[in-house]
């Protein structure tokens, strides 16, 4: 079943009902802190607010009826087709198609590890993208260090074309066009975690147990990265949850009231307040455990600045549905 072309900006457009399952993956602004809740935030007035008798200052809503408008650009090349606004001023779901500011030139191919069937399907498509695309392929070091990838002397040539890069070391946030995914879920998952900033557009194919968020069958993978490259693709935008991890300082003594450690770090406000601050973007889920210790933790919810409940026990899960 064909969809009707969309020849917004000049260009047609026709996606197919498998073509529509494309994903991308967008930021919001909800945020789950750890520690002391955030007080003190100003709040915004309602929609049955009125100025207050005498007053000159021209009242304007502060809220709106639809949601905050998604994250339209994905990665340093990626962005959403935008409707004419003569058609619809709110973009529909079923019509968000993938479109490039300039023609893709790098991929980040990630592969299920310590998965042997899954050797054959990523040699494939490297040969595919290398050499028939001209991509500048990225892959994790390793990935590569895989016995039946090192040994492989016909895989050789392609395997000196690609750009390697290793977790937590080196920041390609800025270097990768769209990501490709040889796996399930969790391979997605991990594919997430990787950028904390801008996600560009993620290609799941369906090659692990799980494949909730993986719509691709691998079959005619040629055909579907080729209409990917071309900007020939739908969007399934997903929200992740922004979370911020205040650790206390566990030896009060050593902050002085200057804001200088003992051993001569200046300490911010924040810090003073609240400790040292990490944040993390992620898709599905917060797990807050106890860690190391053999006692059962006490676990303040806050939503809002607002005390919803405590949790004790082994820890405490925060999920939330993307539509």
């Amino acid at each position: 079943m064909e969809r009707p072309q969309n020849k917004a900006c000049g260009k047609d457009k026709s996606v197919s009902a498998e073509e529509a399952l494309f994903f991308s993956a967008c930021d919001c602004e909800d945020d789950i802190t750890r520690g002391k809740p955030i007080r003190g935030r100003t709040k915004s007035r309602s929609l049955s607010a009125s100025p207050g008798p005498g007053s000159t200052k021209e009242f304007r809503r502060t809220r709106s009826m639809h949601g905050p408008c998604p994250v339209t650009t994905f990665g340093p090349k990626a962005c959403m087709l935008q409707n004419p606004k003569a058609i619809m001023h709110i973009q529909d779901p079923a019509s968000q198609l993938l479109t490039w500011n300039k023609p893709p030139k790098s991929v980040l191919v990630i592969k299920k590890v310590r998965d042997a069937s899954l050797l054959q399907p990523f040699k494939d498509l490297c040969v595919f993208l290398t050499e028939q695309k001209n991509m500048i392929v990225y892959v994790e070091k390793k990935v590569l260090e895989d016995p039946a990838i090192v040994n492989d002397e016909n895989f050789g040539p392609v395997k000196k074309k690609f750009c390697t890069f290793r977790e937590d070391f080196d920041d390609i946030s800025n270097q990768i066009d769209f990501i490709i995914c040889l796996g399930g879920d969790g391979t997605l998952l991990y594919a997430s975690s990787l950028f904390q900033d801008s996600v560009p557009p993620v290609m799941a194919f369906h090659l692990g147990s799980l494949g909730f968020l993986t719509p691709f069958s691998f079959d005619n993978f040629q055909n579907q990265v080729t209409q990917v490259i071309e900007g020939n693709a739908a969007l399934v935008l997903r929200s992740r949850l922004k979370v911020k991890v205040h650790k206390e300082h566990r030896e009060k003594k050593n902050l002085v009231q200057n804001g200088v450690e003992e051993n001569g770090l200046i300490v911010n406000q924040q810090e003073k307040e609240y400790g040292k601050q990490t944040k993390y973007q992620v898709l599905n889920e917060v797990v807050v455990d106890r860690g190391p210790s053999s006692y059962l933790s006490n676990v303040d919810v806050f939503l809002d600045g607002h005390l919803i409940t405590t949790v004790q026990g082994d820890g405490n899960a925060q999920s939330f549905i993307s539509i």
